[in-house]
This record gives C-alpha cells, structure tokens and sequence, in this order.
C-alpha cells in the first residue's frame, strides 16, 4: 500500500529521485561491500568486525568499509589495522561534513567496490556466520529484487526490558542493496545528520524498485529510545532542507509522517513514549528551522 501510493504521488508530482552521491561502478572482483560509519564506541564496532571475520564466505569476495567520524582517531584506525589479517578493511577518515550521517553514509558507498552493498551500523551484531553467504545466494536467486531486509531482533531486551523492534524496518543498521540501485538512485542526501535511510527509501519505493523481506537473515540491534529531542530535532531540520528539492504536497506528506506518533507520548506504554518523543522533537526542529537554512548536528 505505502509503495502504491509513492508511486502515484511520483506520477502526479514528479521530481529528480538523484541523491547526493556520485557512485562508482563495481570493481576488483569484490562481490559484497559491508559499509558501517562510527566514531568511539569502539567496543561496539570490535564486535560487529569479530562478526564479519567468522564469516564462511570466501574472504577475497568481501570488504568492510569502515568511515570515522571528525576526521578519524588513532585508535579508530588503530582497531580497523588489528582485524588486517582477518578481513579486507578499508578504513578511512570522514573529510568534511562531520556529524552528517548521509554524507558519511555516501562518502563509504563512493569508496566502496562490490556488486552489493551492506549498510550495517556500529552496534549491529550478526550472530550468522553464514550471513553473508546466504545474502549472496539469496540475490542470486532472485533477480527482480533491488535489496534484501534481513529479520531484526531487539538486542539487550533482557538487560533493559524494553524490547521494541519493527523487524523488517529498512534502514543501514542491516540493509543490502544492488549497487546498480545506488547508481541508479545516486546514493543518499548529504545534509541528512540522521534517518538518511528514510529519506532514501521514500525515493527508492517512489522509483518502483523491490525490496525483500528474508526471515532466514537475522541481526540484533539496540531498541528504538529517544533520552532526548537533540537527535529528532536535527532530523526535522533534515527533513524540512527537503522542500527545495521536493515538491510541496510531497514534502508536506513527508513532514506529517515522520511526525504522526506525536500524540503516543500521552501514553503510558514505554514503546509509544519512545516514538511520541520522536514524533516531539522532529516538529520542534521543522518549526526551529522556519527562516533558517544552516544544518546542525547532534554528535
């Protein structure tokens, strides 16, 4: 239903779906990119690194993408040598732009090789070790299909009690995509600081491209929570910066979904907080940027 509507809403109000990234063909014989941007946290990312080198893939058919935030640290690029030996990193500084999720997002698809790309966050664990051959296969056999949703899982739902998780929400904590589709669609939305992935899926459904959903893929990732409104008020700012390239009803369309969870923050269910609360913020930074034009970040 959602992707019949974006298609009729492109039909009647049709724009350039191009994002902000020039991105290059497939090259060196890799068949699978995995890109995941970070800055600190580097327990996290050591993890989902020992994750990919379990993998039971043919190691010269896959790379890991790795983009630092603020121009890189030294013991960002420290941990990115030490898994050398067990996997073909790439590991390189964020030039410009810090703090600006789609911009980081693009500046690793333009570095990136493979047929296909894995966006995966930070804290995403994969728990497969045949996950990226699976993912292969399943592309393989399925030629219509423009991206792969693995299965997720709410992960620390034990420790914190809160497990929340829409399963197959397509977003880069685990999303696979044809890298003709990223061509195609010119990758993400620079000025985006967060939720990038949204906005590239509004243009990816508009342009009538496939996406599966794949029960035997499976990821674990932290629960939506919202401590604060600094996050969604940046991404509303993101959003409203859509009106110029946009057309209105589709903007105005956008803005009232993104928001529409608003009221739930009247609930007393912890879930419907959560998303009130993002609902909140992201209306507070679209009215905060009425008559203004710079971006603002949140890291």
């Amino acid at each position: 239903m959602r992707q019949r509507l974006l298609k009729w809403l492109y039909r009647v109000f049709p724009f350039d779906l191009k994002g902000d990234c020039v991105v290059p063909p497939a090259r060196d014989g890799i068949r699978v990119s995995c890109v995941i941007n970070f800055y600190g946290r580097l327990d996290l990312l050591a993890g989902i690194l020992h994750s990919l080198a379990q993998q039971k893939y043919d190691r010269e058919s896959f790379e890991v993408v790795l983009v630092e935030d603020k121009g890189g640290t030294a013991a960002g690029k420290q941990l990115a040598e030490e898994f050398y030996t067990c996997l073909n990193t790439v590991y390189i500084p964020l030039d410009k732009n810090h703090g600006s999720m789609g911009y980081s997002r693009n500046y690793g698809l333009a570095h990136s090789r493979g047929d296909i790309v894995l966006f995966l966050d930070d804290d995403t664990v994969l728990m497969q070790q045949n996950f990226l051959e699976v993912l292969d296969e399943m592309f393989n056999h399925n030629s219509t299909v423009d991206a792969i949703v693995p299965h997720g899982h709410a992960a620390y739902s034990l420790v914190n009690g809160y497990d929340f998780h829409d399963s197959y929400f397509m977003t880069s904590r685990c999303t696979a995509y044809r890298r003709k589709v990223l061509i195609e669609l010119g990758g993400f939305m620079n000025h985006f600081v967060g939720q990038e992935d949204v906005e590239f899926v509004i243009r990816f459904l508009m342009a009538g491209k496939i996406s599966m959903n794949v029960a035997k893929l499976n990821y674990f990732h932290p629960p939506l929570l919202v401590p604060n409104f600094r996050k969604p008020k940046a991404v509303g700012h993101s959003f409203y910066l859509l009106k110029s390239k946009y057309p209105m009803p589709i903007w105005t369309i956008a803005l009232l979904n993104c928001s529409r969870h608003a009221p739930l923050y009247l609930l007393p269910i912890r879930r419907y907080r959560e998303m009130g609360r993002f609902g909140i913020g992201f209306i507070a930074g679209v009215l905060s940027s009425l008559g203004r034009q710079e971006d603002f970040g949140y890291n």
